[in-house]
């Protein structure tokens, strides 16, 4: 048991799940917090039940191993992609396959829904990013602007723009407009690696992770980089704002996950041992980190509290300030 004082993170229980056949590549929690996806190396889905760790049900169908999976925000959906080319929709009230989206040439490494869950994002190897309406599964147009394969992808709160990552270190801000005639992009440059994780904030600000090891935060209406986060030692792999925007949670190919304060730019805690390697982190709705997916094949939950004496923006300086921890 790990403790720290007020306004900071408790550690409390830990957790394993651990039925899967194959690596854990991604996970996600449903919008409640009751509910836990896999995605996992050996060609399925895990349904699990957050407080229990039951699992719930394991769904095949995918020709190739899961690379990401993710619910949608009103909770009746959740999606998959994988080396197979492919896109799923799934119901999640019958955990039965309502859709395969075929449209990639390559391995899908990404997806993301909408706010309003009406709209689907995904990209993969070959370059290329998807929109897709979810009620009928029918593509509704690609857009191109990356230079190589796009690894990670996330749609902002307002629903008029969606930022994807690439290894071309690039990330694409698509405005999305229905008044906009042609789909158009600005780039965001900063990173020196393949843009691997993406996560917008509840007011709106980005967050990349990146495997040069580094994480930026943007305010995209402005293209202003207002706070580079150092001290992580290998590639990042997930980032997660909790649902307040007030702290950071992040992940690379090591044995830590740091929690990191956005109000100050400070490393709060790093959690160091509790997988071989840490594949993705996730904070739950009311705001407990969930750390998860390892070689080993294991599921770790670490369940946080985390007190903040307030949720408020990162001060929006002119110049990004560089932290490490």
């Amino acid at each position: 048991m790990n403790s720290r004082a007020a306004g900071r993170l408790t550690v409390g229980r830990v957790k394993f799940f651990g039925q899967h056949r194959g690596e854990v590549n991604s996970s996600a929690f449903s919008p409640d917090g009751q509910r836990l996806l896999t995605a996992s190396e050996d060609g399925c889905v895990y349904g699990w039940e957050t407080q229990s760790g039951r699992l719930l049900w394991r769904l095949g169908g995918h020709a190739g191993p899961v690379k990401f999976c993710r619910f949608s925000p009103d909770g009746r959906l959740f999606a998959t992609t994988s080396g197979d080319c492919t896109i799923r929709l799934w119901d999640v009230a019958e955990a039965k396959c309502l859709h395969v989206l075929k449209g990639h040439q390559k391995s899908v490494e990404t997806v993301s829904f909408s706010p309003d869950s009406k709209q689907l994002a995904s990209g993969g190897w070959d370059k290329r990013v998807v929109l897709w309406e979810v009620q009928s599964g029918q593509m509704l147009r690609h857009l191109g602007g990356h230079q190589d394969s796009v690894q990670s992808s996330d749609f902002a709160p307002s629903s008029d723009c969606l930022a994807t990552g690439s290894w071309d270190s690039a990330i694409c801000i698509w405005d999305l407009r229905m008044d906009t005639p042609v789909i158009s992009h600005q780039k965001l440059e900063g990173h020196s690696g393949n843009i691997s994780c993406l996560c917008y904030s509840a007011s709106g600000l980005l967050a990349s992770g990146s495997w040069d090891k580094t994480i930026h935060i943007w305010k995209p209406s402005t293209k202003s980089l207002l706070v580079q986060l150092k001290g992580h030692v290998t590639w990042l792999k997930s980032i997660a704002f909790s649902p307040d925007g007030s702290q950071l949670a992040s992940a690379g190919y090591s044995h830590m996950v740091k929690v990191w304060d956005c109000n100050t730019g400070k490393c709060i805690e790093t959690l160091k041992g509790v997988l071989d390697v840490a594949h993705a982190c996730a904070f739950t709705p009311d705001g407990k980190l969930l750390v998860s997916g390892a070689p080993d094949q294991a599921r770790c939950q670490v369940r946080c509290t985390i007190k903040s004496p307030r949720a408020s923006q990162i001060k929006h300086h002119h110049k990004s300030s560089q932290i490490s921890s």
